[in-house]
This record gives structure tokens, C-alpha cells and sequence, in this order.
């Protein structure tokens, strides 16, 4: 009795399975499948539009105060084509599909997944401006470090609770959280975590495991492609807080700090794009209630900014944009202006007064689902060749083609996502430094 020969779309849906399986912090993201696409296919460069939820404020007065409906979305560029090449022949389709996953579709979409998996975490190192932790410590390792605010402990279990606090300070949901973090933060936060309010089947779990599973209001992965920031060429005194200060007054809506630093013997260093700073007496609101949170607000730095000779202004761009929480404004992020003189301090920095130039520290992440998306949408189906298919799993689509190599006798196969990556909310996440 002769084999039967794999369909595409049995090899390109165990394709999806184990890709799906690989994928880390991507697997729990929202993820947007386009739809408008299907019929005649997306291509690079394809842009889609993700709809964010409207943002009301609440009036106290007698007479009707009647708000607008603006509705907001975010454009989401189809950017990048992730693509695995493989060659398998005809008889190798004859193979039962755990053996042709096992050989082929395995390692293929371990490598897919991993890339996928990178860029998200990229994109929200350098997005997410809320910030626990101190660079240079690892999440998990005993300190009797004693600092201000959400930072006076990243001991375990405190540290993820920190974040989780920051987190509902910005109305994050507590439902669907997610905690991803690099090996070795992970591997001692399994022993700061084990036996802490755990019953014995999560003990078993982690002691078998070696891993967190579900703790502390969060789902705990580990993933290799945690985001490591490599901080500005900074040397000198000029690294952390008292060393910086605003020289110029904001207007609500800026997305500028305008700073100046003390007098320091090195120039032309620089504050890259994704580290996070705070100004002294302007604090973070909570974007339903508009009161203050008590914390001071977090800003990431959106562009790489090379810093002129002590005592000169310059401009340091920043997100999220300075607005000032009102009785009719539903989006003011911050309770103040920044004032001229005020204290500027660098959070992505591990020293109290020095930057060590170029330091590299894991930027892990505490999130929730719908802070960023993953957008896909369907390629376009090639005909006439010998193999394809196309289908969508949990919002990734894909596909698959595989045609004859006259020239060398082979059959060469491509497997292909398109995909691009929006950041919808970033208050609804929480950078954890390592």
C-alpha cells in the first residue's frame, strides 16, 4: 500500500501549531488579523488600521457637558515579511506528519518564532516608558537596597508586585496578565518565588519545571529574547539625578523635556532612545479618574540625543506627550508642568551619581494583552506553482509555496508571515530593569 502524500494545508497548519507553541510573549499580545486583505492579498508596505477604545471624562456640574466622539486608531504598517526557506523533496511528504514536523516544520518555525518574538520585545523596550527596578540588579536577587517610591525593593516577590502596582495605577485590567522575563532573572525568581503562597500541585510544578507558571496576579514566562538596553555613551558625573535639570517651562501637549546639565569635563555623550527619565514634582495620572497616582511619571526617550557642552540647553524628546490633567480633559497624563530647575533623573542608569558609558541591562516586561498588537494579513497566492496554501491561527496568518527547480532538481519552499508591530497602549505595561 502506497504512502500518502502531506497537503499543503496539512504541513502549513502543523506549521501554525508549532509556531504557535515556540512563540513566548507574542502567544499572550493582542493580534490583529486583517480581513480587508484576504481576497487579493497584502504586500509589504500594506498599512491597516487597529481601533482603540474612546476616552471620556466626567463632569460634576448640573448642565449637560457634551463630549465629542473621536474615533482614534492606530496605523499599523505591514512592514516586515518573516520568512523561513526550506527544500524538502516528494518523498519526504510521505513521511507521517509528527516525523515531518519533527525533522522539518520544527526547527523552522522555532527560528520564526524566536524572531517574531525579538521584535515585539524590542519595540517595547524602547515604548514603554513606566519603569521598576534598578539597572544592574537582577529581578529575584536579595538586596537591602533602600530607595524612593516603586523602586524600594526588587527582591522577589516585591519587585513584580511593584509592577503590578504601577500597572493598576495606569487602570491596567487585572485580568490576562503577563510577566515575561530573561533566564536569569527567571532562574532566581523560581527560588524567590517557591513555596510563596503556592499550594503543593504549583509547588511540584516549579520544583519539576523550574518554572513560575501562574503568580502574583501574573502569568511568568521566560523568554531568550528579552530586550537588552544598551545605554548612552555617557561618562562622568553627569549619569543619574541632581545632574540634569529643566531650563525651560512646558505647555500641556509637548513631547520635549528641554534640559541642561552641570558642569562636567565630558562632552558629546549621549541619552539613547528607550531610556527612561522622571522630572521632580511632575507625577503620572490615572487616565479614568484624572487624580494623581503619587508616582512620578515616567517618560522614554524617543530618539537617540547627543548632549551639547555642560550649561547648554537641548532638547530631549519624549513620550508620553506632557499633558495636564483637567476637569474636561480624558487624556492628561501628568498633574504639572515641569519648572525651570528641576530635577531630571535618568532611571535606566544603575549608579547614583555615574553612568558607566555603553552599560547593557535585560529590560523585562510586565504587561497586559492589549498594550501592543501584532497585525497580519493574508499574502497574496501565488498559482501555477506545485505546493501552497494559506491560513490563519490565533490572528497570525501564513503561508506556505513550494515549486520545482527545473535548473537543480529540487523542490525550494518558503513559508511566510506579514506582519507589523503598533504599540496601542503603553500605560498598560511596565518595563522591570535588570
Amino acid at each position: 500500500m502506497s504512502n500518502t502524500l502531506l497537503t499543503p494545508t496539512q504541513v502549513l497548519r502543523e506549521a501554525l501549531r508549532v509556531l504557535h507553541n515556540n512563540l513566548v510573549f507574542v502567544k499572550k499580545i493582542n493580534k490583529g488579523y486583517s480581513k480587508e486583505f484576504a481576497i487579493e492579498g497584502a504586500k509589504v508596505g500594506t498599512t491597516v488600521n487597529v481601533r482603540l477604545p474612546n476616552q471620556y471624562y466626567v463632569s460634576k456640574q448640573t448642565a449637560l457637558q457634551a463630549q465629542s466622539t473621536n474615533e482614534s486608531t492606530v496605523p499599523v504598517a505591514l512592514t516586515t515579511n518573516y520568512q523561513v526557506g526550506l527544500n524538502f523533496t516528494q518523498n519526504e511528504l510521505t513521511l507521517s506528519l509528527d516525523d515531518f514536523s519533527k525533522r522539518i516544520l520544527t526547527p523552522a518555525m522555532a527560528t520564526l518564532a524566536s524572531r517574531i518574538d525579538a521584535d515585539g520585545l524590542a519595540l517595547a523596550a524602547d515604548s514603554v516608558y513606566n519603569i521598576v527596578g534598578t539597572a544592574g540588579t537582577t529581578p529575584g536577587t536579595s538586596s537591602t537596597f533602600s530607595g524612593s517610591d516603586e523602586n524600594y525593593d526588587y527582591t522577589s516577590p516585591a519587585i513584580f508586585l511593584n509592577a503590578g502596582a504601577k500597572m493598576s495605577s495606569f487602570a491596567a485590567p487585572k485580568d490576562r496578565r503577563g510577566i515575561v522575563v530573561n533566564p536569569v532573572s527567571h532562574a532566581r525568581s523560581v527560588a524567590g518565588l517557591s513555596g510563596l503562597f503556592n499550594d503543593q500541585a504549583s509547588l511540584g510544578e516549579q520544583y519539576i519545571n523550574g518554572s513560575i507558571g501562574h503568580a502574583l496576579g501574573f502569568d511568568f514566562a521566560e523568554d531568550q529574547n528579552v530586550n537588552v538596553l544598551t545605554v548612552g555613551t555617557r561618562a562622568g558625573s553627569h549619569g543619574v539625578g541632581g545632574h540634569f535639570s529643566i531650563t525651560q517651562t512646558n505647555v500641556t501637549g509637548d513631547t520635549n523635556l528641554y534640559v541642561t546639565w552641570a558642569s562636567d569635563s565630558n562632552t558629546g555623550n549621549t541619552i539613547v532612545q528607550g531610556e527612561v527619565v522622571n522630572v521632580a514634582g511632575v507625577y503620572s495620572v490615572n487616565p479614568e479618574n484624572q487624580q494623581t497616582t503619587g508616582l512620578l511619571q515616567d517618560f522614554v526617550v524617543t530618539a537617540t540625543t547627543t548632549m551639547p557642552t555642560a550649561g547648554t540647553q537641548f532638547t530631549l524628546p519624549v513620550s508620553p506627550s506632557i499633558i495636564v490633567a483637567g476637569s474636561q480633559i480624558a487624556n492628561g497624563t501628568v498633574n504639572a508642568l515641569p519648572t525651570s530647575s528641576a530635577v531630571v533623573t535618568i532611571r535606566t542608569s544603575a549608579s547614583a551619581t555615574t553612568a558607566v558609558a555603553s552599560a547593557q541591562f535585560p529590560q523585562n516586561i510586565a504587561y497586559h494583552p492589549d498594550f501592543m498588537t501584532l497585525a497580519t494579513a493574508d499574502l497574496e497566492m501565488p498559482r501555477g506553482v506545485d505546493f501552497a496554501a494559506r491560513e490563519t491561527y490565533d490572528g497570525i496568518s501564513m503561508l506556505i509555496v513550494r515549486a520545482y527547480d527545473i535548473n537543480n532538481a529540487q523542490f525550494p519552499c518558503r513559508i511566510d508571515v506579514l506582519a507589523g508591530w503598533a504599540i496601542l497602549r503603553a500605560m498598560l505595561a511596565c518595563r522591570i530593569t535588570g
